[in-house]
């Protein structure tokens, strides 16, 4: 097993064997970003900021090692903390245009837990083998922040500057509240993000191998809102052999029953009719925008249609509700006089409203419940220019591209930056190979990152950087 801490840092990293040495220029990105962004993918996986939920994390080395290579190409970090260890770096970068608005482009430095056991490499040994980077948050999301870093290192060599202000953000506590992170950062340092009014971050521009040769690249354009549920019943505590028609587990688990098999019905945000008609139309179906809203409209058929890329957007036609976590009781012959349980819910834009009153139905009159964590979703718009320059980029790498818009079923630290009014798009851009399954490897287990999808997701950002 590889020693866990990173290593230590090169200069100017040789250029890749078999490939003539190029220097920076306003052709792209040079070798030595090429080199960068791999070594500085493992050594960033090799720094284990595991987030457990609950306040306990540490991002402090991964945000000294950031600040450290930002500071080498001349650009200034600020570190920021709320507590102790949980550790944000904040910088800009002065573009050409004073009269543009500013560009956010962040990404988190915490990762999921990861058991080394059920591994095939250790999760944090950050290994290159065969040509893939191995390790937690290969792919959520420490490739992007070393993309980041390698790009705007090459920009300081090359003296490059984009057009307009970009605003990086490093961040703590993704992978809970982001009470630590972008939460922290919108409420207590806004200034920092003064001007900015669109921002980039993680879980778009990935090859979606969707059939007969077919690569999409589906750019985030929306988030499902966050619903975090605690249920809790209410009963009568008794002993275990006598009858007991007030029993708060009996009542809890015909509660979590009933969110359980509800079946949620279909709401088309913006994002969600663009992805199905942009999608339908690579596999040659035509479908108008009004006709998804057609009554009696067979959405399930449309999505048949579609073949792998149905998984893209089924999860995000309407709002959904999973029970995840029970708690009851402490002994068998013990009725306990209550229970309580934790449901994940998503809610699409525009459905807060029915899905508050459908728990409130679902409960029913002896159970309670409370949002345990509560975020917006969001949405973007895919006619704008940020929009237009992200499709440019990816079908420039990748002439055979078909990129659409789809809404993320989960959330980013997106939704914390809306609050400062920044529009938030998922772009982070990987080429990856047929049978590479991305979406699984997040929070999954083996996840990797192929050195040749890292080349490529810096040649894209610095184009669509520089462009934007």
């Amino acid at each position: 097993m590889a020693d866990p801490a990173p290593h230590a840092p090169t200069p100017h990293a040789p250029a890749a064997q078999g490939s003539a040495a190029r220097g920076p220029g306003p052709d792209g990105p040079d070798d030595a970003a090429l080199d960068e962004v791999v070594r500085f993918t493992s050594d960033l996986i090799r720094i284990d900021t595991t987030n457990h939920g609950g306040g306990d994390g540490v991002e402090r080395q991964a945000a000294e090692y950031v600040a450290e290579r930002l500071a080498g190409a001349g650009i200034e970090p600020t570190l920021l903390e709320k507590a102790p260890d949980r550790t944000n770096v904040v910088a800009r970068i002065e573009g050409t245009d004073p009269g543009a608005a500013a560009l956010l482009v962040h990404g988190h430095l915490d990762v999921v837990p990861a058991e080394p056991a059920d591994w095939s490499v250790h999760p944090f040994s950050g290994e290159v083998r065969d040509g893939v980077v191995w390790g937690r948050g290969a792919i959520d999301m420490k490739n992007m922040d070393a993309m980041v870093l390698a790009v705007v290192r090459a920009w300081a060599r090359a003296g490059v500057r984009p057009r307009r202000d970009i605003v990086l953000a490093f961040t703590a506590d993704e992978e809970a509240s982001a009470e630590y992170g972008s939460g922290y950062l919108a409420e207590e340092h806004a200034a920092l993000f003064d001007g900015c009014t669109e921002g980039i971050s993680e879980s778009g521009a990935f090859t979606f191998h969707a059939g007969d040769g077919l690569r999409l690249y589906p750019v985030a354009a929306g988030e499902r809102g966050t619903a975090w549920l605690r249920l809790t019943a209410r009963g009568r505590a008794g002993h275990g052999s006598k009858v007991n028609a007030d029993n708060a587990v009996s009542r809890l688990a015909a509660a979590v029953g009933r969110i359980g098999e509800h079946r949620w019905p279909v709401r088309l945000t913006p994002t969600v009719r663009a992805a199905l008609v942009e999608t339908a139309a690579v596999y040659g179906i035509e479908v108008a925008p009004g006709e998804l809203d057609t009554p009696g409209f067979d959405i399930d058929a449309l999505l048949a249609k579609l073949g792998p890329a149905a998984a893209l957007v089924a999860p995000t036609v309407h709002n959904s509700s999973n029970p995840t976590v029970l708690d009851a009781g402490y002994k068998v012959n013990v009725i306990p006089g209550s229970a309580t349980a934790q449901v994940d819910g998503r809610m699409v834009a525009g459905g807060e409203e029915e899905f508050t009153r459908t728990l409130d139905e679902l409960t029913g009159p002896y159970v309670d419940w409370e949002f345990s964590h509560r975020e917006v979703p969001l949405t973007a718009p895919v006619d704008a220019p940020v929009y237009a320059a992200m499709r440019a980029s990816l079908e420039r790498f990748d002439p055979g591209a078909h990129v659409v818009p789809y809404c993320m079923s989960g959330g980013t630290d997106a939704k914390q930056f809306s609050r400062l009014g920044i529009t938030g798009y998922g772009f982070s851009p990987l080429k990856l190979p047929a049978g590479f399954d991305y979406q699984e490897l997040f929070h999954g287990v083996d996840e990797r990152v192929p050195v040749e999808a890292l080349h490529f997701g810096v040649r894209v950002l610095d184009d669509f950087l520089r462009s934007a």
